[in-house]
């Protein structure tokens, strides 16, 4: 619960820093460490900065509720009433991606790494979002962006399962230059894919089947993308045959 999309492409670092620097905050002799929710210093302790509370249901799952100190804001009352542009800490982690990006503009860094998780797709989700309500392709574009912006560029096998589940085609499109972005790095991308926007542009497709469960779990056709819309046994290639042709008209 801790974890959130800023401070998993490590931009929050940046962001406290500049509600340090702010002239209510040197006054108060506030360093960025104040204005972190993990850390003593300027967090509620009451719920030790998490904004919720957890109550263990014994046989149950365990439920979180809304800290009563302090609203689930995270944050001190005066911690909060450190303004940068007319923001608290905590307004700033209720501003989805999208959003954060326009207000931090002038911070080159920032909206650097923000772009990150714009480019794949995840411009409406806000930047104090907990991951652990994240659904599984958010967290593998999470993730994805993570690895875009981090610092360690071996070449390694990256597996997809679904990733392209509830995102707009646009978004699609988002992500499948970030796929090409990670190839050209000399990587290789695996994706566990339905979605023909991206079958179609794989290098190399893999078609299981020809059924599902115990009618399934053969390999029907490996090959590029045409190859695979040749192929009369397909239901893949069916469907991908009438895409390439849509595309070619």
């Amino acid at each position: 619960p801790r974890s959130n999309p800023v401070t998993y492409i490590k931009a929050f670092g940046a962001i406290r820093r500049l509600f340090a620097d702010t002239r209510d905050a040197r006054v108060r002799n506030l360093g960025a460490g104040a204005f972190s929710f993990n850390t003593p210093g300027g967090r509620c302790e009451h719920c030790e900065g998490a904004g919720s509370l957890k109550v263990d249901m014994q046989f149950l799952a365990d439920v979180y509720v809304t800290c009563d100190r302090c609203d689930g804001r995270r944050y001190r009352q005066d911690i909060l009433n450190i303004q940068y542009n007319g923001c608290s800490i905590h307004d700033v982690l209720e501003m989805t991606v999208e959003r954060a990006m326009r207000f931090f503009r002038e911070e080159r860094q920032i909206v650097r790494k923000l772009r990150l998780l714009y480019e794949t797709g995840l411009g409406y989700i806000k930047l104090g979002q907990p991951a652990t309500t994240l659904s599984g392709g958010e967290a593998q574009r999470l993730k994805l962006a993570g690895y875009l912006g981090g610092s360690d560029k071996q070449r390694r096998l990256l597996i997809f399962d679904e990733p392209t589940v509830g995102l707009h085609f646009d978004d699609i499109r988002k992500l499948l230059s970030c796929f090409q972005a990670l190839v050209d790095a000399g990587n290789t991308v695996l994706v566990i894919e339905h979605n023909l926007d991206v079958v179609k542009c794989a290098d190399w497709v893999i078609d299981l089947g020809p059924e599902e469960g115990e009618r399934g779990g053969e390999l029907v056709v490996a090959g590029t993308p045409e190859e695979v819309a040749a192929c009369e046994a397909s239901h893949t290639g069916r469907f991908l045959r009438e895409e390439l042709e849509r595309a070619a008209s």
